[in-house]
């Protein structure tokens, strides 16, 4: 199989069309017309990635946080970035990128998160395409059964990859809850848009003190702050199967590999 081809089925599950105006996706490296028999899907674009992607016979690197988001005048192999650059392209690794759009996406990196945490049945966006509301960002959902706040900060804790951060909960922990709103990454934006869904908690990444604080002191839904690698790191394998799935005749693997940025916590 060719990259092309490869590129063109993830085009078709995450159109690079819908992602944000200030975003970077696609191709950042390659040649479409390379040959493609190892894909491996990770979500960050860090030297110990590219090192396991060289380890391991890759020919592709699919990352869900882009490379070059602001843009760039050198690729100079004295820069950070540059240098791995230049080892992917030494050894014929092609970089391609997959990013707000495939946070809109159905499915998408917040269907894995809310499957991930124990969401059942139907999922719907919490904040949907005007044009499309089965795409957009974050999903709502509901547990299999009402429990506590406690209880589902427990569930949602097994259910996500260990990182030093673990989750941080805001709100009373006997507090039952049933209906939750998930986003993948960075969720700040969306406090508005959980508190008008009607959840009894909101699930996501990178939140901050003031606005939680007055959030939860208002009456809003409970909180729960996972590490932003976390949440989107279960999207890597939905990715990985809908490649597989696709009849592109490559082999995939999902980097099981930490590369959130806090190591450790005290």
């Amino acid at each position: 199989m060719t990259l092309a081809d490869v590129i063109n089925v993830l085009e078709a599950a995450y159109p690079p069309g819908r992602a944000e105006s200030w975003d970077a996706v696609g191709l950042v490296c390659g040649d479409p017309a390379q040959s493609v028999r190892r894909v491996l899907f990770a979500v960050d674009p860090v030297p110990v990635v590219a090192e396991e992607a060289l380890d391991w016979g890759a020919d592709l690197i699919v990352t869900h946080h882009p490379l070059y988001l602001r843009g760039t005048t050198s690729v100079a192999a004295t820069t950070y970035k540059g240098r791995l650059i230049h080892d992917l392209i030494r050894n014929d690794v092609a970089l391609y990128t997959a990013h707000t759009n495939a946070d809109v996406a159905n499915p998408g990196v917040s269907d894995a998160l809310a499957r991930a945490v124990g969401l059942v049945g139907d999922l719907v966006s919490l904040q949907p395409f005007p044009d499309d509301p089965w795409r957009g960002l974050g999903r709502i959902g509901e547990l299999a059964r009402t429990m506590t706040l406690g209880e589902f900060a427990e569930q949602a804790l097994a259910g996500l990859p260990t990182t030093s951060w673990g989750l941080r909960v805001a709100g009373d922990q006997s507090r039952p809850v049933r209906r939750v709103a998930v986003s993948g990454g960075s969720g700040d934006s969306l406090l508005g848009t959980a508190r008008a869904a009607d959840v009894d908690v909101f699930l996501t990444a990178d939140l901050r003190h003031h606005p939680a604080s007055e959030f939860v002191e208002t009456g809003g839904p409970a909180l729960v702050d996972a590490a932003h690698w976390a949440t989107e790191w279960p999207w890597l394998d939905s990715a990985a199967s809908i490649l597989s799935s696709s009849g592109v005749n490559v082999e995939t693997r999902v980097s099981a590999t930490v590369t959130d940025a806090w190591t450790r916590g005290y």
